[in-house]
């Protein structure tokens, strides 16, 4: 969603943190961008349309100093793209910038424009400024005026607030699934919606709760309630290296990140695996056997590139752990009225911890009164927090909107699940799981050398890339790899792909192939290879070009198919992580030679927290 930063302090000029935090947050969106600070009597706004560059020019031509600011970079919900409609917003004495909906728009506008306001923009971040600024010409202090103004809010938010009748303050406030940190250094406090943005100035940050207010000076932190209770939280060390928010050398964000994914998988599994004494730890979350054995079926629910984790994980947990599992798109889970209860445990699946539909999944999950075990990205996200049981990922910071190493990284949890759910349960043991914990071992070794498939792929996107539609086939656990494979091609070069279950071309999308069209096979060595295979020469004796992935050995197909590009064989479940690699360099590289954003692709943002 948008991304927001904040700075006050003696040490820095605001402007430049602003800018700099925007630029690590330029991910989250650029429709617009902006920034405020305040010097002297007033506070000085500049905005522009599109992307940060646009901003920065603005800023070249019209500078700003001051050591207190705000600045947010814009994914638009209400409003369309505009400079008018762009953060920070002012309201006679107060500027605020926010992430997040608030669902009673209409009629606070309507209250507000019945009371002579005069509301400038589309947005209904505009209203809680003047939410704000009535309050304080009423003659209340910055803080009061937020807490009450917000006890009006019905949403989601994450907002900064200052006001040049205060020059020695911001406040902060979050609610809903929008995140939000603070942090704090000698004599200067930041906040924003994502680590990298204060990452550089500070490595002790606190992450807002629900209901939380920060009061942010130069002489630090603190936080109360709605009412103005002091609340306690804790700092949190960050041990983020601030160059791996960079793109350290790499083209882009997402090249980096595919590349960072041996390193990425090592850390999620850490030291959750001991293969000398055959067991698996999920840090210490708790599974005795009549737990185990009183799971009636497992939900995972997630959105996008999560669910295809989800999808594979459904394949591993099944035929691992012999536990029935369902898997739900997110944004459908809880409007199908889904048939939940004790016996069952509900799985979200988010990079990110605050995704909207997921969070709203979980929340029906609980109502319901399923076990909740989440697995995400980032400690002390919502989800994170309203869980019972949280599995960590490891992938570090992802910058690039299309998800890579935390896709990996999720489908590795869901297969240290499956293995643990097994072990409990007495399904695997002795030499079949010492296996099983030695091949997984051997996966962050095994990606590197499927990296080094990037020149080859590189060139076989040199032959398709001006290719218009793309097919991706796939059967039993590579079907979800085939569709996140058609995902990651069309979201960041804008062709339109489809990923299907090879059994099902024959049932529509047969009548798509011609001369024209590249069909992506995973032919991978398993069950269901001779019907791929059959699947394959279908689309030969179509004329429709054949890219494989197959397995090290197989010499078969390099007659039956245009391209043929080979990876390890990690068995029937591992192998699909390694079928993945190839998709997203194919992805990559196809989309640099069509020219578009890769990081940012037009219409997506990275973290989606409101439907």
């Amino acid at each position: 969603m948008c991304g927001i930063v904040g700075y006050i302090g003696q040490e820095r000029r605001a402007v430049d943190v602003l800018v700099d935090g925007l630029r690590r947050l330029e991910y989250r969106g650029y429709d617009s961008a902006g920034v405020a600070t305040l010097e002297g009597p007033a506070i000085e706004v500049r905005r522009a349309k599109g992307k940060l560059i646009n901003l920065e020019t603005v800023l070249r031509e019209n500078p700003l100093e001051g050591h207190i600011g705000l600045g947010h970079t814009r994914w638009a919900t209400h409003g369309k793209p505009s400079e008018r409609n762009a953060h920070p917003h002012r309201a006679g004495s107060v500027v605020i910038v926010h992430n997040g909906i608030i669902e009673n728009y209409r009629a606070l506008r309507t209250e507000l424009e019945a009371s002579g306001a005069e509301i400038l923009s589309d947005t209904d971040t505009e209203l809680i400024a003047h939410l704000i600024d009535g309050r304080i010409r009423e003659g209340k202090d910055l803080m009061t005026a937020v807490r009450e103004s917000c006890a009006q809010l019905v949403g989601s938010y994450a907002l900064g607030a200052m006001s040049d009748t205060d020059p020695a303050h911001i406040v902060a406030a979050k609610n809903g699934g929008s995140p939000i940190i603070v942090g704090q250094a000698e004599k200067q406090a930041f906040l924003g919606s994502d680590i990298p943005a204060i990452l550089p100035y500070t490595r002790e940050i606190i992450t807002l709760w629900d209901g939380d207010f920060a009061l942010l000076s130069a002489n630090g932190l603190e936080i109360v309630d709605i009412e103005g209770n002091s609340v306690e939280r804790d700092f949190m060390t960050i041990q983020w290296d601030p160059v791996s928010a960079e793109r350290g050398g790499y083209d882009h964000f997402m090249q980096k990140e595919i590349f960072e994914q041996p390193r990425a998988i090592t850390d999620t599994i850490g030291t959750r695996v001991n293969e000398a004494e055959l067991t698996v730890d999920l840090d210490g979350i708790e599974f005795d056997r009549d737990q185990v054995d009183g799971i009636r079926t497992i939900s995972l629910v997630a959105c996008g590139t999560a669910s295809y984790a989800c999808h594979v994980g459904k394949y591993m947990i099944e035929q691992i752990a012999g536990i029935p599992c369902e898997v739900d798109l997110a944004s459908e889970f809880r409007y199908r009225s889904p048939i939940l209860g004790s016996d069952c445990m509900v799985v979200p699946v988010s990079q990110s911890g605050e995704t909207a539909d997921t969070l709203a999944a979980l929340r029906e999950g609980r109502a319901q009164g399923a076990r909740i075990l989440s697995i995400c990205n980032v400690r002390e996200s919502t989800i994170a927090r309203e869980s019972d049981d949280v599995l960590y990922t490891h992938a570090g910071p992802e910058i690039g909107v299309a998800s890579t190493k935390a896709f990996v990284t999720q489908v590795v949890a869901l297969y240290l699940l499956a293995l643990k759910l097994a072990t409990v349960r007495g399904r695997l043991t002795g030499e079949p799981l010492a296996e099983r914990l030695h091949d997984l071992m051997r996966l962050p070794r095994l990606v590197e050398e499927t990296l080094g498939l990037d020149s080859e792929l590189a060139a076989i996107a040199r032959r398709y890339f001006k290719a218009e539609d793309f097919l991706f086939l796939g059967r039993g656990i590579m079907f979800p790899i085939a569709m996140e494979g058609a995902l990651k091609l069309k979201e960041i070069s804008y062709i339109h792909a489809e990923g299907y279950a090879a059994g099902e071309m024959k049932h529509g999308p047969i009548a798509l192939i011609d001369e024209n069209m590249p069909v992506v096979v995973i032919a991978n060595q398993g069950p269901l290879y001779d019907k791929l295979v059959s699947n394959l020469e279908q689309v030969r004796a179509r004329d429709g070009r054949v890219i494989a992935v197959a397995t090290e050995g197989n010499t078969e197909l390099s007659e039956k198919a245009n391209e043929v590009v080979y990876i390890p064989d990690l068995g029937e479940f591992l192998t699909s992580i390694l079928a993945a690699i190839p998709l997203q360099l194919l992805a990559y590289h196809v989309a640099t030679l069509r020219g578009t954003d890769v990081d940012q692709p037009r219409n997506l943002a990275k973290s989606v927290t409101v439907e």
